[in-house]
C-alpha cells in the first residue's frame, strides 16, 4: 500500500508542477484564477492522501474549511475577474 500513496503523490506533484505553469503562464485571468483552483484542490488531495497514508483523522476538518475558503475565494474572484473584463 506504501507503494500506491508514492505513486498518488507523485501525480500529484506532477499534476501541480502543470498547474503552476498554467498559473505563470495564463493568458488570461480567469485561466489563472482557475489553475489557483486546481491548485488549492490538488494541495487538498495530497492532504488527504497524508490522511490515510498515516490513518490520522485530526486533520480532516481543516480539509472541510480549507475546502470551503478555497471555493469562495475562487468563485469572488472570477466574479470579480468577469465584472473587471465586461467594463473593458
Amino acid at each position: 500500500m506504501d507503494l500506491v500513496y508514492v505513486i498518488v503523490l507523485g501525480i500529484l506533484v506532477l499534476a501541480g508542477l502543470l498547474t503552476l505553469v498554467r498559473l505563470f503562464r495564463g493568458p488570461d485571468t480567469l485561466d489563472r484564477i482557475a489553475a489557483l483552483d486546481v491548485f488549492v484542490v490538488l494541495i487538498i488531495g495530497a492532504t488527504a492522501v497524508y490522511v490515510a497514508f498515516y490513518r490520522d483523522g485530526s486533520n480532516i476538518p481543516l480539509l472541510v474549511a480549507f475546502a470551503l475558503v478555497a471555493f469562495v475565494g475562487s468563485a469572488t474572484a472570477a466574479r470579480l475577474a468577469e465584472r473587471r473584463e465586461w467594463h473593458r
